[in-house]
């Protein structure tokens, strides 16, 4: 028979009792009192002996419940216990699919488990993962589902710094070198952090240098020596991370204004497309004629970014550039290098 809602409160108090630390091994006397007080106050209706011997067994043994709770009493101590020290009523009576997605996000939390600022919640996130992937039947999820991961991501061992930094409103200084043939042995810099954003498993910073008017973006794996300052400052009202963001085509945002780039795609690029657009703003361009037979045309509003191009040579000859014109040529330029390169004959 389900459990009125004063049982289940009762049984909720019982359970505080049996793994508060401070106070371990209660009695059925202290039981009692602790749910009496939890329910009717100093003043009230009073809770016998035999209700919470009746609770005892019901938290162990009603299958309605489903608690199967491990309470036993200790003789050495003369009260109650959980016989597992980690056993709690409040982690459980989930569905199979409310255990699905506790299996599927412990999954994605145990990627970061290894990076620098989630160090000292190492040994926590184990004990959650070994918790609920033991009533996972078989191999477990985890021989179900695989995350994608770089092969090593550098820089994560900053990001503690740079979170304290953007949280504390305090400038964080370091060493830079770009990625760049002449970038050099790099420069000192020092930046009023504002956010945090990984893209294509690498790590960047977005936040405006000393004196400038603009935000900008670094990549953590080209940093060293990240120290904190003790300068404070303002952040800028004006920046926005969604806004800043909203149009571009990944990390980064363009300073030559929003532009709408057209392309074409071959026919499976284009059921790609169709179910995973590229971009919020990416539109089938009715009105455009295709190239070829089943091919379709698109457009998005973005900023001309690295990235928009990387995106669209690598589908190489599946992708076709309609316009602005000077993005066509300077794609067309890169293919043209590219076929230079492995040394084949351009006509």
């Amino acid at each position: 028979m389900p459990a009125n809602k004063y049982a289940l409160l009762r049984y909720r108090i019982i359970d505080r009792c049996l793994t508060n630390q401070m106070r371990p091994y209660p009695t059925k006397e202290d039981l009692r009192r602790a749910c009496e007080e939890g329910l009717y106050g100093s003043e009230g209706e009073r809770i016998s002996i035999s209700t919470i011997e009746k609770d005892l067994w019901a938290m162990r043994n009603e299958n309605d419940l489903g608690y199967h709770a491990p309470i036993a009493y200790n003789a050495e101590h003369r009260g109650y216990e959980y016989e597992d020290p980690d056993y709690s009523i409040s982690g459980l009576n989930l569905q199979e699919q409310d255990l699905q997605a506790l299996r599927f996000a412990t999954l994605t939390l145990l990627q970061f488990r290894d990076m620098p600022v989630f160090q000292q919640y190492h040994s926590a996130i184990g004990r959650i993962f070994e918790r609920v992937h033991a009533t996972a039947p078989g191999d477990g999820l985890d021989q179900h589902v695989q995350f994608e991961q770089a092969p090593k991501t550098l820089g994560t061992e900053h990001i503690a710094v740079l979170m304290s930094g953007i949280s504390e409103h305090r400038a964080v200084r370091f060493h830079y070198r770009k990625f760049t043939a002449d970038g050099g042995d790099g420069s000192e810099r020092c930046i009023e952090p504002y956010l945090l954003k990984e893209y294509r498993n690498r790590w960047y910073l977005i936040g405006k240098p000393e004196g400038a008017e603009h935000v900008k973006t670094f990549a953590l794996d080209r940093m060293r020596d990240v120290t904190l300052d003790d300068a404070r400052f303002i952040r800028d009202k004006n920046f926005n991370a969604d806004r800043y963001f909203k149009d571009s085509l990944g990390i980064t945002s363009g300073s030559d204004g929003v532009q709408e780039f057209r392309w074409a795609a071959a026919p499976l690029l284009a059921h790609y497309l169709d179910s995973q657009p590229i971009h919020a703003s990416q539109q089938p361009l009715e009105d455009q004629e295709p190239p070829h037979p089943g091919w379709k045309c698109y457009r998005i509003r973005v900023h001309p970014t690295y990235e928009l191009n990387q995106w669209i040579l690598g589908f190489g000859s599946e992708v076709l550039p309609l316009g602005p014109e000077d993005w066509v040529k300077q794609l067309r330029n890169v293919h043209l290098s590219a076929l230079e390169g492995l040394g084949t004959e351009v006509g």
